[in-house]
């Protein structure tokens, strides 16, 4: 099989493959709106065509939410059988005024960096996903064939909390075994700097409402005898954080984290990231968390609480002399390390309610779950495998970085397949996924494919 031949049936097709992605992109599959549930069923049926379309018996599979997309391709080849995982769901496109173009009809613009491909889904993660199914055209395209087994499994619940992920993989636990999971759904560290993360933080929400008086009253009648669940809330947040040190306040938190080993700091510091532009891109002149770690730790090392949504009162126009009634707070933590989210989640309650001041009591949403943190297994020789593939096509050394974000299905791959996943992406910080004009460089787009291409041959040797 030649690489080379792959590699330039990639350059000679790529705006064929741009013209497939935005075709893809222009349907709406927003997951967590039940408006969009054709569309999201119109998207589970435009990968299930393109797949057939280069040889791989696919299929969408029904379930209570969002259906699957599940394809096979080179069974009895000898090599490796990987999994592939993407979502083919994108976020909501709120606040639409802030777009500077439909969101659901993407383009090729020019900006500083290059070209970019428009449009929400771009880069999380219709974008990403197809690299690797480019990379598998190209090479049925050349050889007639693909240099491994290959099981593609997409989701389209991602964005919405995978409800219905797990009783799906335990259903179909034979169908889906594999050697390793491949996942493309994130970043690199910098721009153009190729990246294998190699751990992941997890994830607990929680969403409680404090209650004071039985209706919201006159703050004329009983402005100072009368308990402000508003101001209740604003101090019990407060005491969330000691401002000092940038530490979280509450008792345990930090149970179940441990220090980054000295080595592994020295290769982070020495990956390329600019915590400069890091920082800037988004308006910040320095960093606001933990004082004695870096940003790098901080983001990718370190536990977090932040506070999402704080409402409550009157939001109208004009004033309304009111105590209101109640006030309500939605809050994440992200988790690193053995962090247990159930006994966090506890101990996050119990310091909320240590902290109640006569006649306020809290209520809490009970249905919301955690999952924590992952760690891969870099012991595998498949990922030195793959960093060298990825050095060859970026012309740089590829890096184990960390991740801040979570990606709950890396755990369930782990703990119900018995599954250790590699997470290899080509998105780029400035790619405004969730937020307004979301893009995906075209770079991006391209060396990822060519980069996939190489992956692939790569864990055959």
């Amino acid at each position: 099989m030649s690489l080379d031949a792959v590699l330039n049936r990639i350059d000679t097709d790529l705006s064929n493959s741009i013209d497939r992605l935005m075709e893809f992109l222009r349907i709406p599959s927003i997951s967590t709106d039940p408006a969009y549930k054709k569309q999201v069923d119109q998207a589970a049926d435009w990968l299930v065509s393109d797949l057939q379309s280069i040889g791989i018996t696919c299929e969408k599979r029904t379930t209570p939410g969002h259906p699957m997309v599940v394809g096979h391709v080179g069974e009895g080849n000898e090599g490796p059988h990987v999994l592939f995982y993407g979502h083919y769901d994108v976020q909501p496109v709120d606040p639409l005024e802030l777009w500077t173009r439909d969101p659901f009809d993407p383009a090729l613009e020019e900006t500083e960096n290059g070209q970019v491909i428009r449009g929400r889904g771009s880069s999380d993660d219709k974008g990403q996903l197809m690299t690797f199914v480019e990379a598998c055209r190209a090479w049925k395209a050349v050889n007639g064939t693909l240099p491994c087994r290959i099981t593609f499994f997409f989701e389209g619940e991602e964005e919405s909390g995978s409800p219905s992920l797990v009783p799906f993989l335990e259903a179909n636990k034979e169908e889906l075994k594999a050697d390793l999971a491949l996942v493309c759904d994130t970043s690199m560290v910098s721009r153009g700097v190729p990246s294998i993360a190699s751990q992941l933080r997890g994830m607990l929400k929680d969403e409680f409402t404090i209650i004071g008086p039985r209706i919201d009253l006159h703050s004329g009648h009983y402005g100072g005898p009368g308990l402000n669940p508003l101001r209740e809330m604003s101090k019990i947040v407060a005491s969330f954080y000691d401002d000092e040190t940038g530490r979280i306040a509450v008792e345990g938190f930090y149970d179940g984290v441990h220090e980054v080993p000295a080595e592994q700091l020295r290769q982070w510091e020495n990956c390329g990231f600019d915590e400069a532009e890091y920082l800037n891109s988004v308006g910040y002149s320095q960093p606001h968390g933990e004082k004695e770690y870096s940003t790098l730790e901080q983001q990718w090392a370190r536990p977090t609480l932040e506070v999402n949504g704080l409402w409550g009162g009157y939001n109208g126009a004009g004033s309304k002399t009111v105590i209101p009634s109640e006030a309500h707070c939605k809050i994440t933590c992200r988790l690193v390390g053995d962090m247990d989210p159930d006994a966090l989640r506890d101990k996050i309650r119990k310091h909320v309610e240590a902290r109640l001041s006569p006649d306020a009591k809290v209520v809490w949403d009970n249905d919301l779950e955690g999952s924590p943190a992952s760690v891969m297994n870099l012991d595998r020789p498949e990922f030195e495998a793959a960093r060298g593939a990825l050095s060859d096509e970026w012309k740089r050394e590829a890096v184990f970085t960390g991740m801040g974000g979570s990606i709950p299905v890396v755990g369930y791959f782990a703990s119900v397949l018995g599954l250790d996943s590699m997470l290899v992406g080509y998105a780029n910080d400035d790619d405004a996924i969730h937020s307004p004009n979301e893009k995906y460089d075209v770079k991006s787009f391209h060396k990822g494919i060519r980069s996939w291409a190489r992956i692939l041959e790569a864990l055959t040797k």
